[in-house]
């Protein structure tokens, strides 16, 4: 059997299988599996064939279940909740089905299958096949602001998970039958347990880097790093701020640029504004924001951890959590509230409406 495989949506998820790579360091040999499905992983595809941190690198052009027509009458409301559980179990199955023929590898050949966001088409297929795995949380701490297994299921969740830990339908994030465990970076933040949660902490796998393992995800992540260097070196106050796809594009707008107004003015100094672009958010920030510096989205800001004499003086978000981040000490995470500005609070603020 081969030892590992990863399957990744996002550069996140790459960079997370990168540093679980490096601290297992068993001598095994891993996979990557990159989901084509909402991320387009561009020019990283090849240098993540070229790099020794992975033996074998796939693209897997996975399928949203509106891609399957025959799906949509399972999913109608029938306005009588056990005709609706027959109608999800059914879903569930045939979902991860009709998967198959999309599928670039043999799951059933390897030891350990990580699973990031099994939530996604994989998950189902995963439960169809009945093949065990490990799921990996989608971001840093994501579940705290928004359990998407509970929130998704509310109403008789209880029962619902029942079903999940029989086979009979899917649910993500560690309450399926054949997830054998969830992995989370801190399990004390979560509002709601959940017994397959299990703890690794980013701050483990990233405090024992050495130098050349911090090369190796460099060179597989950053096309120019003297590039981004000479984009942000030699200002005197710098804001960076994190873009995020949220809401339409001119609402998006708006939010960005009452961020920069509120924020953009350091020690009585207007800062240098650097957006670091989110790889979803389709927002062209070089027009919309010309006196801005754009670092693009197709690599992780994890990364700017990694760059030498590389520093922020204040940095904003929205909803990315930002914690793990060391090239800046003003860390403003904006969160809910402020949010509530711009769009209906219930869109956003998932886990109040939670309640079983």
């Amino acid at each position: 059997m081969r030892d590992r495989v990863y399957v990744c949506h996002t550069f996140y998820h790459v960079y997370v299988a990168c540093l679980k790579e490096f601290y297992i360091a068993d001598g095994g040999k891993a996979t990557l599996v990159l989901s084509k499905m909402s991320n387009n992983f561009g020019k990283m595809v090849e240098r993540a064939k070229e790099s020794p941190i992975f033996d074998a690198v796939y693209e897997y052009d996975e399928k949203e279940d509106t891609f399957f027509p025959e799906l949509a009458e399972l999913k109608k409301d029938s306005g009588n909740i056990v005709l609706n559980m027959i109608k999800r179990i059914k879903f569930c199955k045939e979902f991860g089905r009709l998967q198959e023929k999309y599928i670039p590898i043999d799951f059933k050949e390897y030891k350990d299958i990580y699973v990031f966001c099994d939530s996604d088409p994989i998950g189902y297929y995963l439960n169809y096949k009945k093949i065990p795995y490990h799921a990996v949380e989608d971001g840093l701490d994501c579940i705290r602001y928004y359990d998407t297994a509970r929130y998704d299921n509310r109403g008789h969740f209880k029962i619902k998970a029942w079903m999940a830990s029989k086979g009979l339908i899917h649910i993500q994030n560690g309450y399926g039958r054949y997830c054998i465990d969830m992995e989370v970076n801190n399990i004390s933040v979560l509002p709601y347990p959940c017994d397959k949660y299990v703890e690794l902490p980013r701050k483990t796998l990233t405090d024992r880097l050495n130098n050349s393992e911090k090369e190796l995800m460099l060179k597989l992540f950053v096309d120019d790093v003297e590039g981004i260097k000479k984009k942000v070196e030699g200002n005197d106050k710098t804001l960076l701020v994190l873009s995020e796809p949220l809401c339409d594009l001119d609402t998006r707008v708006r939010i960005f640029k009452d961020i920069i107004c509120e924020y953009g003015t350091i020690d009585n100094t207007k800062a240098t504004v650097i957006i670091k672009q989110h790889p979803r958010d389709l927002l062209n920030y070089r027009e919309n924001f010309p006196e801005a510096i754009v670092l693009d989205g197709s690599f992780p800001m994890e990364m700017l951890n990694f760059i030498e004499n590389i520093s922020f003086d204040r940095l904003v978000s929205v909803y990315t959590v930002v914690d793990s981040l060391s090239f800046v000490e003003d860390k403003i995470y904006l969160g809910d509230d402020f949010m509530d500005k711009y769009e209906a609070p219930e869109i956003h603020r998932q886990n109040e409406a939670i309640t079983d």
